[in-house]
């Protein structure tokens, strides 16, 4: 028999009732200050889910820790997000909805009616993607520049194309003299463009002695011929591994391979352009067919493989690059040269021919072997230095292959006065 509780009357021990019955409410009429509307809690009603299950049962309190009304099926989303989440401890606000309860609202604020349910907004994922933005009435859609299917600024490109064929084609209509200039700068360029994207694979050429030996190898070309263009190779890498060897020998072997292949593969080849514009009354002439086969054979490849391009020509390589755009380049390159070189050089029809459709040829190798460069590095343009082409070297790749075949068929098909 256990002994009956002195305040409450009723039996303590195991005779008491498993379920104590909760008070009522204060009313509601009583003075202010001194009831209040939420009953006095414990610090055991917040404990840990572990303290919680030895504490006193308590009555529900219609409102939360934040003074937000609790309706049926919302205790438990609010419980567990109130308990773990504690970032956002000011009022949410809805753009439709409003404030969920008129404590927590400012004045002239917006309240939410009591019928409605609270539904809180999703954070935001991150930051709007640049260059969108919503649009509206007063603020129109953004509008994206659109390309080709050959994936082209196409005016950008136009534009970019014809300054360049001015910047080639005044000099030497003007000053011959003046177009060594022009060499040695967009090889200096080049070099630039070629360290800076071979530097993604983790070698460090020396960009000094590059630069510095690849317009010597230009000028050498221009001045002495053939044999004055390998000496200049010769200087450019003995440079580049002595000015290399002061970092220390950690990457020396990697850092001069890729000097070696931008040595050749820019100033080297370059040269042979040097040399033909240097050669004596006719160098324009043979500089300015080169370049319009190269023009010809890049502008029929553009317009067959836009118009008809179905089979991918090398996909891993260039996936743009189609058999019939190759055919379109070989054969405007052919007609074209067939024309133009009857009318320089007075040769005969069919030998022009055969020099379009080699310097065709020798231009989508070029094409191809940038592209396969490009590709090992994981980048799409050298760089971005001109609108609509990308970088100067994804200008200069057809021509760097083009003009030493033209310089050895034009040796031998128009022989070099003097």
């Amino acid at each position: 028999m256990s002994h009956p509780d002195p305040y409450s009357g009723e039996p303590r021990g195991w005779d008491r009732p498993e379920h104590p019955v909760a008070l009522p409410w204060p009313e509601q009429e009583l003075e202010a200050g001194q009831w209040s509307r939420r009953p006095a809690v414990g610090p055991e009603l917040y404990a840990e889910p572990r303290a919680r299950a030895y504490a006193e049962p308590q009555p529900v309190d219609p409102y939360d820790e934040r003074g937000r009304t609790v309706r049926p099926g919302d205790r438990d989303r609010y419980d567990d997000r109130d308990r773990y989440d504690d970032r956002d401890v000011a009022p949410r606000y809805d753009d439709d909805a409003g404030y969920p309860t008129a404590q927590l609202a400012p004045i002239g604020a917006e309240i939410l009616p009591d019928d409605e349910p609270v539904d809180d907004p999703e954070p935001p994922t991150g930051r709007r993607p640049k260059g969108r933005r919503r649009a509206s009435i007063d603020r129109p859609a953004t509008q994206q520049v659109g390309t080709g299917r050959a994936g082209r600024n196409l005016p950008a490109a136009i534009g970019v194309g014809l300054a360049l064929g001015a910047l080639i084609v005044v000099p030497l209509a003007v000053y011959p003299p003046a177009f060594l200039p022009v060499i040695a700068v967009a090889v200096a360029i080049g070099i630039w463009e070629m360290a800076r994207a071979v530097r993604r694979s983790g070698a460090h050429p020396p960009l000094v002695p590059l630069i510095a030996g690849g317009v010597l190898t230009v000028g050498l070309a221009w001045f002495a011929g053939p044999d004055a263009l390998s000496l200049g190779l010769l200087v450019t890498v003995l440079g580049t591994m002595i000015w290399r060897l002061g970092d220390g020998p950690a990457g020396f072997q990697r850092d001069l391979t890729a000097a070696t292949l931008i040595a050749v593969y820019v100033p080297f080849l370059a040269g042979f352009a040097a040399m033909l514009a240097a050669a004596p009354d006719d160098g324009r002439l043979r500089i300015l067919a080169t370049l319009i086969a190269v023009v010809l054979s890049d502008t029929g490849g553009y317009a067959a493989g836009v118009r008809f391009g179905r089979h991918p020509m090398a996909p891993s390589i260039s996936p743009k690059k189609s058999w019939e755009g190759f055919a379109g380049s070989v054969t405007a390159a052919a007609l074209g040269s067939a024309l133009l070189l009857w009318l320089m050089f007075d040769l005969a029809p069919w030998w022009g021919a055969v020099f379009g459709v080699a310097i065709s040829c020798a231009a989508v190798l070029g094409d191809l072997a940038e592209s396969m460069i490009k590709r090992d590095l994981g980048i799409k343009d050298m760089s971005n230095l001109l609108p609509g082409h990308g970088g100067l070297m994804d200008r200069l790749d057809s021509i760097l292959f083009a003009v030493p075949t033209a310089y050895l068929l034009l040796v031998i098909f128009v022989p070099v006065a003097g």
